[in-house]
C-alpha cells in the first residue's frame, strides 16, 4: 500500500509539471494578435452580432465596432425576438451611422439552437469576403478588427479564433471564469493541435469567430452545427474535418469582455456548456473531471491532513507540496497570460470545487433534458456512454 500510495503522489505531481510545459509552450505560440504585419489589401468583412435581450450591452458593443479602424466593412446585427430595449437601441443606432444594418429575427425552426439560428440568418445577409462573429457583450478597440484579420492572411488561416480580456467582477466570476482558458494553456498542446487532424486536439471561442467566406460555407456554416451547445468548438471541429486551418490568438489588448453579471449567470452559463463540450459521453465526461478533482484537490488535502497529525510521511509532505507548488504556478502563468489577477492563483482548491459542481450539473441537467439558455430550453441531446 505504501508503494502504490508514493507512486500515485508522483503521478500527481509528474502530471501537473507536464501541464506546466503545454502551458509555457502555449505561451509562445499563443500570440498577440497585433503580432502580425498587416496585408497588402484588405479585404471586405461582415461583422455579425446575434443579440437577445442585450439591452445592457449592445449599445456599447456597437458603438464599438462602428469605430473600427478599418477602410471595408460593415456591421449586421439580428434582434432575435428580444422583449427589452434591444430592438429600440439598436434603431436609434442604425439611423446615425449607414455602415449598421439591423434584422429581426425570424422564429426559431425545430431542430435549431436560438443563438445558432440567429448566426445562420446574419451569414445569409453578409457580403463580405471574411465573416467575424462576435457576442453583443463584447467591447473592441479601434485597431481590433485590422490585427484580427492581419492575423488571419499571415497564418493563411481558413478561421481565426482569439481570447478577449475576460472582465471579472463578483467573486463567483473570479473563481469560475478564469478556469476555461486555463484549461486551453494547459491542455492543449497548440503546437500538436494545428498538425494533426484529431478532433479532440482544438478550441475555439465564440466571442472572437474570423472565418474566411469560402471556409466558412464549405463547413455548412451553422447548419452544420445547429444542435450542438457549443458551437464555437463544434465548428472549429469542422475546419478540422475539412481540412482546413485554424489559428488561436491572444485579443487582451483589442477586446474585452464581460460574459456574466452575478454567479446565477455564471452557472447557468458554463453549465449548459461543459458536458456539451464533451459531446455528451458520459464515460469520458466523468473519468476527465475526476481526474481534474484528483489532481488538483488531493495534494492540498494531504497537506491539511499532515498539519493536522492526520498523515506522517515525509515522502507525502515532498509530494504534496511539489502538487501545491506546481498547480499555483500554473494557475499563476495563465492568470499572466489572460490578464486575470494574479492573486487568485491562490485560490486555484476552490475554483476546482465549483467547477466540479457545475460540471456534475451540467450532466445531470442534460441527462433529464432540462438544460435552458436565455429563457429557451435547449433541444435534448443524445447521451452516450462512450
Amino acid at each position: 500500500m505504501g508503494s502504490f500510495w508514493a507512486y500515485h503522489q508522483f503521478i500527481i505531481a509528474a502530471f501537473a509539471a507536464c501541464l506546466v510545459l503545454i502551458a509555457l509552450s502555449n505561451w509562445r505560440l499563443l500570440r498577440r494578435a497585433g503580432d502580425w504585419a498587416p496585408p497588402t489589401a484588405w479585404p471586405r468583412v461582415s461583422v455579425l452580432v446575434p443579440a437577445r435581450n442585450e439591452d445592457v450591452n449592445i449599445g456599447d458593443c456597437v458603438r464599438s465596432l462602428l469605430a473600427q479602424d478599418y477602410p471595408d466593412c460593415e456591421v449586421i446585427v439580428l434582434d432575435d425576438q428580444s422583449c427589452d430595449r434591444t430592438g429600440e437601441i439598436l434603431a436609434e443606432l442604425a439611423s446615425q451611422d449607414r455602415r449598421l444594418r439591423v434584422i429581426p429575427g425570424l422564429a426559431l425552426p425545430e431542430g435549431w439552437l436560438g443563438k445558432h439560428w440567429a448566426c445562420q440568418q446574419l451569414a445569409e445577409s453578409a457580403t463580405g469576403d471574411l465573416l467575424f462573429f462576435t457576442d453583443a457583450d463584447t467591447r473592441h478597440e479601434p485597431q481590433s478588427l485590422r490585427h484580427g484579420i492581419a492575423a488571419l492572411m499571415a497564418e493563411q488561416a481558413d478561421l481565426l479564433t482569439a481570447c478577449p480580456r475576460q472582465e471579472v467582477v463578483t467573486w463567483a466570476e473570479k473563481l469560475v471564469v478564469p478556469f476555461f482558458p486555463w484549461s486551453i494553456l494547459s491542455f492543449l498542446p497548440l503546437a500538436l493541435a494545428y498538425r494533426v487532424r484529431t478532433h479532440a486536439f482544438c478550441a475555439a471561442n465564440g466571442q472572437y469567430m474570423l472565418f474566411r467566406r469560402a471556409a466558412y460555407d464549405q463547413i455548412g456554416g451553422y447548419a452544420a452545427v445547429r444542435t450542438d451547445a457549443v458551437d464555437d468548438i463544434a465548428l472549429a471541429r469542422q475546419i478540422k474535418a475539412h481540412g482546413l486551418s485554424w489559428r488561436m490568438a491572444l485579443a487582451t489588448q483589442d477586446v474585452r469582455c464581460r460574459m456574466y453579471r452575478n454567479s446565477a449567470q455564471v452557472f447557468e452559463g458554463f453549465t449548459k456548456n461543459l458536458f456539451a463540450g464533451f459531446g455528451y459521453r458520459m464515460l469520458p465526461f466523468v473519468l476527465v473531471w475526476l481526474w481534474i478533482g484528483i489532481v488538483f484537490l488531493q495534494p492540498p488535502i494531504v497537506l491539511v491532513l499532515i498539519a493536522a497529525g492526520l498523515l506522517h510521511s515525509t515522502y507525502s509532505v515532498v509530494m504534496a507540496a511539489a502538487g501545491v507548488f506546481l498547480a499555483v504556478l500554473l494557475w499563476g502563468i495563465s492568470n499572466a497570460r489572460f490578464g486575470f489577477p494574479l492573486y487568485l492563483a491562490l485560490f486555484y482548491p476552490v475554483t476546482t470545487v465549483l467547477v466540479l459542481f457545475i460540471a456534475a450539473r451540467s450532466m445531470a441537467l442534460a441527462v433529464r433534458g432540462r438544460s435552458t439558455w436565455k429563457g429557451r430550453t435547449m433541444v435534448r441531446a443524445r447521451i452516450r456512454w462512450w
